[in-house]
């Protein structure tokens, strides 16, 4: 199950990265990182899939994108 929330803020601390280092590794733009990390703006759909698995296993998604 896809949470309805999703701690963009705490996921990117979690891998202790930067708002820059986070949104290039996995592909979002930066003001679309920031919007989501002041509550500006969540995360929807396959964003919000992505942010769930990188929380949950980051190691696989880095691999994925790594090789």
């Amino acid at each position: 199950m896809v949470p309805e929330t999703v701690d963009v803020k705490a996921i990117r601390s979690q891998l202790g990265m930067s708002q820059s280092q986070f949104a290039r590794i996995f592909g979002f733009r930066l003001g679309t990182l920031q919007n989501w990390e002041r509550g500006n703006r969540r995360p929807e759909g396959a964003a919000r899939v992505l942010l769930t698995v990188i929380e949950q296993r980051p190691k696989a998604v880095l691999d994925a994108l790594i090789d």
